[in-house]
């Protein structure tokens, strides 16, 4: 593949994705990481994408940026599919947890219709609605209200007065995006509080994040790399990303998505 071909096939990438690695473009590619990075050079130097630490963005990628939930739906499936398994397995008949809003959750809440006796807190309404359908007399579900936000949770005043007079054994939390100076952030100001709430009233946080969240930063922390017990993400984080976490999380989990 000619240069200008492989170029144009990664700007594809990243106006669909909204975001590339350079590891994994060097590897669908069977290039070397030194030759996507002059790609990306090239085709940021024509302001066609934005460049960031081991890969690029779209062009504009502002730090309240807040893609609706059926547009993140589709990216990283195979990804949130595994972590999502692999946090199932962390859940135990009678535990409370509680669920953020966020795909992947979405995905881990499918993965927990089997658990009895499960009291779930989530702020998101997709989750909420796949424990509802199934309509398990043993569990129960405490959907907290609030407002709507584009990533359908439920954030604001009335979520976080919900929040605080809970205590959780485990939050499996989603994140926007993460890096160590900034933590686990998001875009949305009032999902910030939301999420807050929801770490201060567990016991343990477990985040759930695919390698394609670190050096992305929302506007907003959520909390710092080292609050999390647990990470789950996917073996595409690069070495860097993965050294760097290892020193502020105790248990650092990298699964292996399906084909």
């Amino acid at each position: 593949m000619l240069a200008p071909q492989r170029q144009a096939a990664i700007l594809d990438r990243v106006r669909t994705a909204g975001g590339v690695r350079v590891g994994e473009l060097a590897s669908d590619f069977g290039v070397s990481d030194m030759t996507i990075r002059r790609d990306l050079e090239a085709l940021a130097e024509r302001g066609l994408l934005a460049k960031v630490y081991g890969g690029a963005t779209t062009v504009g990628a502002k730090s309240t940026d807040e893609p609706g939930f059926t547009a993140k739906s589709g990216r990283q499936h195979a990804e949130k599919v595994a972590i999502a398994t692999a946090a199932a397995d962390l859940v135990t008949p009678g535990d409370a947890i509680a669920l953020s809003a966020g795909t992947t959750t979405v995905e881990l809440a499918h993965r927990l219709l089997d658990v009895p006796d499960l009291t779930i807190v989530t702020n998101s309404i997709p989750a909420a609605d796949v424990f509802y359908r199934a309509a398990r007399a043993d569990q129960s579900v405490v959907l907290t209200g609030g407002v709507r936000t584009p990533s359908d949770a439920l954030v604001g005043p009335v979520a976080v007065a919900t929040i605080r007079s809970l205590h959780l054994d485990v939050l499996f939390l989603g994140v926007h995006g993460m890096t160590e100076r900034t933590g686990f952030t998001t875009p949305n100001l009032m999902e910030a509080d939301t999420n807050r709430a929801l770490v201060a009233a567990a016991e343990r946080l477990v985040v759930l994040a695919d390698a394609t969240k670190w050096g992305t930063v929302g506007i907003s922390s959520i909390a710092a790399l080292g609050d999390a017990d647990m990470l789950i993400t996917d073996d595409k984080l690069s070495d860097d990303a993965r050294a760097v976490l290892a020193d502020h999380i105790d248990q650092l989990r990298l699964v292996t998505p399906r084909p």
